[in-house]
């Protein structure tokens, strides 16, 4: 997928990127193939991938995030979706939690390169990062980082009542849905949307939750109870 393909592509799901959005991405395609050579940050290298499996898949379910919102990225990795949405949005500020120091090293010179004012990375555990931020942001995501099950606890305790969980999810989303449905509920989320679009290389299913009640504050539990006993 060509720079122009993703632009028409996310202009068709409300998406605009404007002419200096499409030079950072392209600068972060850079960062990333250089840096991927020095640590381990994406199987995908090639620049006309990285458009359609890393940021159109990104940048799909953004026209949900509401203005305004204060984000977190749980596990943010490479910064997919949270660098990437702050791109392409300068009305949210995105926290991309990461545990790896190597990977918040990649963000941080990411976000220094890409001047991007309305980002910033934390290097913690998103079950420790809890303690500090609980019920703190309107939007919290995560993509590629664990099963429904098991990805909801880390989540949904950082989500402020009213705020929204995001789940991105590939073509077993409506399967881990189910599984997780109890989860959601003890955790205080109703569902409120599904987002099924389907990309060159597969289905991408997003699941969007709405926070209806505050969290019970024995969640989440450590991540070594959360793995071994999923809720």
């Amino acid at each position: 997928m060509t720079i122009e393909e993703l632009v028409n592509k996310c202009a068709e799901a409300g998406v605009i990127l404007d002419e200096t959005m499409q030079e950072k991405l392209q600068n972060y395609t850079k960062m990333l193939v250089e840096w991927n050579s020095k640590m381990n940050l994406t199987a995908i290298t090639d620049p006309l991938e990285i458009h359609e499996k890393h940021y159109l898949d990104c940048l799909l379910p953004l026209r949900k995030v509401p203005a305004g919102s204060v984000v977190c990225d749980v596990g943010s990795g490479a910064g997919f979706p949270g660098a990437v949405w702050a791109i392409a949005r300068k009305d949210i500020h995105v926290v991309l939690l990461e545990p790896t120091g190597k990977r918040c090293t990649f963000l941080n010179a990411l976000i220094h390169e890409l001047s991007l004012e309305n980002a910033e990375v934390v290097n913690a555990r998103a079950e420790d990062y809890v303690k500090e931020k609980r019920e703190s942001f309107d939007v919290v995501t995560a993509r590629a980082v664990a099963s429904l099950s098991i990805l909801s606890e880390l989540c949904v305790p950082l989500v402020k009542c009213g705020g929204i969980f995001l789940a991105m999810k590939g073509s077993k989303g409506i399967e881990e849905e189910q599984e997780a449905e109890k989860a959601l509920k003890k955790l205080g989320c109703e569902k409120e949307e599904t987002l099924i679009d389907t990309l060159s290389f597969g289905e991408r299913i997003n699941l969007i939750y709405r926070k209806v009640q505050s969290t019970p504050a024995k969640y989440p539990r450590n991540y070594g109870q959360i793995k071994k006993k999923p809720l």
